[in-house]
């Protein structure tokens, strides 16, 4: 039986891990209390004497392919980038969603229906709390899903108050631990690929908490990038702008960054290697597979959302959520078609596939 020392060894050492959180959220949602991330969001050890080796939090780890074969059969996956049953473009019928959206709002607004609805009791996201900052939350009414809308930049008077780290990603799987202790009996979880890959590995074996959540909305995924001081440096000269300039900032085929008098600096994301975290390099996860609903700004014009329908259950709350929550692009109409924006998202896809294997290559060589 392989335990956390096995996962540092084999992931953390070797720097493979996403900081996803899934290994410490079950150790604590549980009780046992043996692990913590770190203040730099790496696991780690808070009191090893209480570890009882149970080699879950191994188990669950996307990067640990024990139980692929399984968690695929779990969410019925098939190549190239998992069950596809719908893709549409939509936006959030409300204005004031779709203006603190990043793309369409389609994440807010589906989740509003299913709180109004009474068919959860909160939402586990992530929220703003500084310029550069974001932070795992559970949200328990429809101020605090408002609240967590969208992926702005502010320039706020009181900005010494804040971190001084921005990054793309939110633990937001530690929110897990209050959803055990919050007594949550029925969560939507809003989460990247690699998070959504945990739960799905923990809803296999059965273990707390991952029966709370009651679907998966999972967010396309280029990377982690990180906006310290010194890469919020480096990126002003790239772009030519200054971060008072700045009122929001978005990740699609580019690195898009708003200007305040309605300019937009694009940034391909080939020029961001400086910023991205070092085990995003080896994640062959774009599109979310494993989500129940998988969202992005790929593909979809500006305002609007690519939704990724991958389960029944997917299905059923984007069709009862239209023509009040929200609309659905007529592609017909359009320049755009379905098959268009899934060979767009499945390019993506294959391009993060390639480019893991292609360093997971290196690192072989390396270690050889």
């Amino acid at each position: 039986m392989k335990t956390f020392t096995h996962l540092m060894q084999e992931v953390q050492e070797k720097g493979l891990c996403h900081h996803c959180g899934g290994c410490a959220a079950f150790c604590t949602a549980i009780n046992y209390g043996a692990l913590e991330l770190g203040g730099d969001g790496k696991p780690r050890y808070r009191d090893q004497e209480k570890c009882i080796e149970c080699g879950i939090c191994y188990s669950i780890c996307p990067e640990i392919n024990e139980l692929d074969a399984e968690t695929q059969n779990l969410v019925s996956w098939s190549a190239p980038m998992g069950r596809i049953l719908r893709i549409a473009v939509a936006r959030a019928t409300d204005p004031e969603v779709r203006d603190r959206a990043t793309d369409g709002g389609v994440v807010t607004a589906l989740l509003l229906h299913l709180f109004d609805r009474g068919r959860i009791d909160a939402a586990v996201v992530s929220r703003k709390v500084g310029p550069f900052q974001r932070r795992p939350w559970l949200a328990l009414s429809r101020e605090d899903i408002i609240d967590a809308a969208g992926f702005h930049f502010d320039t706020l008077p009181s900005i010494s108050h804040f971190s001084e780290v921005y990054s793309t990603y939110s633990p937001s799987i530690m929110e897990l631990r209050d959803v055990a202790q919050k007594t949550v009996k029925r969560a939507t979880f809003v989460g990247t690929p690699c998070q959504i890959n945990t739960l799905r590995r923990m809803e296999v074996l059965g273990v707390v908490p991952s029966e709370a959540i009651k679907i998966h909305f999972g967010l396309f995924c280029a990377g982690n990038f990180q906006f310290g001081p010194e890469e919020r440096g480096q990126l002003e000269k790239i772009g030519n702008f200054t971060w008072d300039q700045v009122y929001k900032v978005n990740v699609k085929e580019e690195l898009l960054i708003h200007l305040r008098n309605q300019e937009i600096r694009r940034i391909s994301l080939e020029q961001l290697d400086f910023m991205k975290r070092f085990a995003c390099q080896f994640c062959e996860d774009y599109a979310a597979e494993f989500a129940d609903l998988s969202f992005g700004g790929l593909g979809a014009p500006e305002g609007w959302t690519t939704v990724v329908v991958r389960s029944p259950q997917g299905q059923e709350l984007l069709s009862k959520a239209m023509g009040t929550y929200i609309e659905v692009l007529k592609l017909k109409e359009t320049p755009l078609s379905s098959q268009a924006i899934r060979e767009k998202v499945l390019e993506w896809s294959e391009k993060k596939k390639q480019t893991a294997a292609e360093h997971f290559h290196l690192l072989e060589k390396e270690a050889v």
